[in-house]
């Protein structure tokens, strides 16, 4: 069946534009709990990142000295006392697995607490609010000072808030560079014009894009460019305790000098104080990003008026359906009150969503874990010559070519004996290592480093002599025990 619209509607929506101008929020100032407990982590947040590469760490003489270092040159991960190396990347790939499956158990339990609290994004725009409420006023200043047209006194507060802002990202894109770089010699090299033109990109790179998300972007980074919003429902459930608006004791709104009425006086003082621009009182949206400042905005109107806290809320959702059931036929009052509160019963934090996220990040942990406490002092790797595979000699023996690399993690010279062992008759030689024995080598390790090795492996001519044999490298430490080995083949010409 064919649905025939009538002219206008037709009309009406050839005109309406696929694109709306971005309507600007002006969040308003707010104090209370949950805005102290923002307050906290927005210090620890910045503290940590400001200052962990200024944190000391001795490794010994030649090591860098920086707790927190991504080495590039050197192809080192310093974190305190853990060396990360470049063939050790599966560590970091744990961290990663592990921070996501325990942002997983964060939002199963309390919605998207990550959003509203910890992510950069919102730790930085926080900041950047801070400073603008600091210099252009609050909320209402702030829409009368973009209506008015420019002056001076516009001029030098619009003036000031953005060089704050561009000193603040300054900080946090120098920030940046220090943890690829030791702290004081990057600073004392940018300062002077002595940087290389790479420090100089990222830098002025983290500068623009923290000035431009912190500062202009805001509330549009978290609802168009932030892909977390449009897969977070999959890890919440009924039970979750997510940002919300408890209709069932607010409805219907009305003043607050009427009878017969919810507890919402329609103030809108939720809506006002919103980072987002959202009104929690439309039920879960995408905008939301669970930071619960309309929670102590709605309760200081509660607390005024002489009603209970709590409108808005840390609720779970099955919660809020048990409390809506119970008072739908209560009318507006403290008996509506009292019923819906006692229909509600306390969030189930060990639920099977939970206790999964949580046995995935447990086996996780043990795995890494185990992975690094077992993880290799000595690493060998055995390659060997492509161009040619072998070289057949004038006595009817066949040579094949190894370039071994053993990679030392200590910071002390190893000194270790490199032996061989074959399916078939075999004879080693390893160019510029002192012979112990019978194909076996004395070889020497550079500290934090690695050290390559020219082996020859020769195949008698005989009998024995086959055109593919396995051949075992290792090596031994001074007490005898086998530090690293590593398989390879010996090539020979067909029989």
């Amino acid at each position: 069946m064919t649905t025939v619209h009538p002219p206008e509607r037709l009309q009406a929506a050839a005109n309406t534009p696929l694109y709306a101008a971005r309507q600007r929020v002006y969040p308003k100032a707010v104090t209370g709990t949950v805005r102290t407990w923002k307050w906290l982590i927005l210090i620890l947040c910045l503290a940590a990142y400001y200052l962990v590469p200024w944190l000391r760490w001795d490794r010994g003489p030649g090591a860098p000295d920086q707790a927190v270092l991504v080495d590039i040159g050197h192809g080192r991960l310093f974190f305190f006392f853990i060396e990360i190396w470049p063939q050790e990347v599966y560590f970091l790939t744990g961290l990663l697995v592990l921070a996501a499956i325990g942002l997983f158990v964060a939002t199963s339990l309390f919605g998207r607490v990550w959003c509203g609290f910890a992510c950069p994004q919102t730790v930085w725009t926080d900041l950047f609010m801070w400073v603008e409420r600091r210099i252009q006023g609050d909320r209402n200043e702030r829409m009368r000072l973009d209506k008015a047209p420019w002056s001076p006194a516009k001029l030098r507060k619009k003036g000031a808030t953005h060089a704050a802002w561009l000193l603040i990202a300054a900080t946090t894109g120098g920030a940046w560079i220090m943890y690829f770089n030791d702290a004081p010699t990057v600073v004392r090299e940018v300062l002077t014009g002595q940087a290389s033109v790479e420090v100089y990109f990222f830098f002025a790179l983290f500068t623009g894009t923290t000035y431009l998300l912190a500062g202009w972007a805001r509330e549009q980074v978290c609802t168009y460019m932030c892909p977390w919003p449009r897969f977070q429902a999959a890890m919440l459930d009924e039970n979750s305790l997510v940002v919300t608006y408890r209709d069932w004791r607010g409805e219907p709104r009305g003043k607050a000098t009427k009878h017969s009425i919810g507890d919402c006086v329609d103030c809108r003082a939720c809506v006002n104080v919103c980072p987002t621009g959202i009104d929690i009182r439309d039920g879960q949206q995408l905008e939301c990003i669970g930071c619960g400042l309309c929670i102590d905005a709605c309760d200081d109107i509660m607390k005024r008026l002489d009603r209970p806290k709590g409108l808005v809320a840390f609720e779970t959702l099955a919660n809020l359906a048990a409390s809506t059931a119970a008072s739908a036929s209560v009318p507006p009052g403290p008996a509506r009150q009292t019923a819906g509160m006692a229909a509600r019963s306390r969030p189930r934090f060990l639920r099977p969503r939970t206790l999964l996220y949580a046995a995935m990040l447990t086996t996780v942990a043990g795995i890494m874990a185990g992975a690094f406490l077992t993880r290799e002092a000595v690493t060998l790797s055995v390659l060997r010559d492509r161009a040619p595979l072998f070289i057949a000699l004038a006595d009817g023996s066949v040579r094949n070519a190894f370039t071994l690399k053993i990679a030392n993690k200590t910071r002390d010279v190893s000194e270790l004996a490199l032996e061989i062992e074959a399916s078939v008759p075999v004879q080693m030689q390893v160019q510029e290592g002192a012979p112990l024995g019978a194909n076996r080598f004395a070889v020497t390790t550079r500290p934090d480093g690695i050290t390559q090795w020219r082996v020859l492996v020769t195949q008698p001519a005989g009998p024995s002599q086959r055109q593919s044999s396995d051949v075992t490298f290792r090596l031994r430490d001074s007490q005898g025990n086998i530090a690293a080995s590593e398989r390879s083949i010996l090539l020979g010409p067909k029989p």
